[in-house]
């Protein structure tokens, strides 16, 4: 915690604040969001397809909107989306303990999406132009606040469940409420190099479109954001898996999973500047990135043994696993994100972090449904190592998909395009 504090004080007030909130931000997110499910089925009563919906209707106008989020902060300061964004969190999570309609609760749903695509954009611009230099750093100290507030959140909304979901909800909102107040006083604003006044939101997105090196990196990472979701997928299947040869999950699967998510979540606020300065001192970044990804991949090697082996040797390599996947995540993550700024030649950064999010977005989803398939026909078939080896075999394709990057030079900062003048 020493270094982390030393590490923080080192940047300026700006950078610290937007810290700060990011683990503010998880810790309220993750105090809900783990619970919602259980709520709309049991408590409201709602059919799983609705609880789907429900679900579905959050990520897609994140994911889908992050681009939105992303030239809005280009174009009229990073402080202004990410105040709107927690305001409409506050909202969203508002309403999410008080309404019972499908309507209304669809619409809270949608509002915390968009709150999302709204500042996290923003926020990440604004976090690399107070760094400068210094990018790899800030990132990395801001992944472990990231993790934090993902490890805390779940636990203190199971302590306030003991009330009801409404007052889980209504801490959440007070928590962006107070974030949305905060950052009113004392976010200072910043617009990195404005874009000329006819430059219209199809000339940002043109630029964006027309940087090639960027859209082949964006490309490249996707098995990246696939690996580390299955945390949320085939890890928690494989835990129910663990307990139970049959397949099933009872409640000592559930708490497998929440045991994953802590060792994960508590490796990377533990390891994310140790890992980061060693990567630093030994490895160029693009030799970060590569060997991270392959090291991603590697992390569902272990459970290979799952056919042979009992029930502590399985959880033994479930934890190996989402150890590595962690450790080897949390070397990714700084050296991704200044790439991204890099590639972005300091132009239109939060439309560049706006894309690749909605690029991460589509990939997570395209390659989930390749896993439960997989998974499926794995069961059936008496065949359940095809998961692993093909999550196994998509690090190692990420990594390649870097290392060539990297080869032919794509990966270098470059002074980005000029916008097109033209109107949207």
């Amino acid at each position: 915690m020493r270094a982390l504090w030393r590490q923080t004080r080192s940047f300026g007030p700006t950078a610290r604040l937007l810290m700060a909130n990011q683990f503010a931000i998880n810790l309220a997110f993750y105090m809900l969001m783990p619970y919602l499910a259980a709520h709309l089925a049991g408590d409201l009563g709602l059919a799983a397809w609705t609880v789907g919906l429900v679900l579905g209707v959050r990520n897609l106008s994140q994911q889908g909107m992050f681009l939105v989020g992303g030239t809005l902060a280009d174009r009229f300061g990073y402080r202004a989306p990410i105040i709107a964004g927690c305001l409409l969190r506050t909202a969203g999570f508002a309403l999410l303990g008080w309404v019972d309609s499908l309507p209304a609760l669809l619409a809270a749903s949608a509002a915390t999406g968009f709150a999302g695509a709204l500042f996290n954009p923003a926020v990440r611009a604004y976090l690399a132009a107070e760094a400068g230099e210094r990018r790899v750093d800030a990132f990395a100290a801001f992944h472990v606040y990231y993790q934090a507030g993902m490890l805390l959140g779940p636990l203190v909304g199971l302590a306030l469940l003991a009330a009801d979901f409404t007052a889980v909800c209504t801490a959440a909102a007070a928590v962006f409420a107070a974030l949305t107040a905060l950052q009113w006083r004392a976010l200072p604003p910043r617009r990195e190099r404005p874009e000329p006044a006819r430059a219209g939101v199809l000339g940002q997105w043109r630029t964006v479109v027309a940087n090639r090196p960027f859209l082949l990196f964006s490309g490249a990472m996707i098995g990246s954001y696939v690996l580390t979701f299955q945390v949320y997928l085939a890890l928690p299947l494989a835990a129910g898996l663990a307990l139970d040869r049959n397949g099933g999950n009872g409640g000592a699967g559930a708490a497998a999973t929440s045991g994953l998510f802590t060792v994960s979540a508590a490796v990377a606020v533990t390891g994310q500047l140790r890992l980061t300065a060693w990567a630093k001192r030994v490895w160029t970044p693009s030799g970060a990135l590569v060997r991270g990804l392959a090291a991603m991949g590697a992390a569902f090697l272990p459970l290979l043994a799952f056919p042979w082996a009992g029930t502590a040797a399985r959880l033994a390599a479930l934890g190996l696993a989402v150890a590595v996947l962690a450790a080897a995540g949390a070397v990714v993550y700084p050296f991704e994100m200044d790439t991204v700024v890099a590639l972005s030649g300091g132009r239109l950064v939060a439309t560049h972090y706006g894309l690749y999010n909605t690029v991460s977005g589509l990939g997570i989803t395209a390659g989930n449904l390749a896993v439960g398939a997989l998974w499926d026909y794995g069961a059936r078939h008496d065949a359940l190592l095809l998961p692993w080896l093909a999550l196994g075999a998509t690090g190692l394709a990420g990594a390649a998909a870097v290392h060539r990057l990297s080869r032919a030079g794509l990966l270098r900062p470059s002074p980005a395009p000029e916008p097109a003048l033209t109107g949207a």
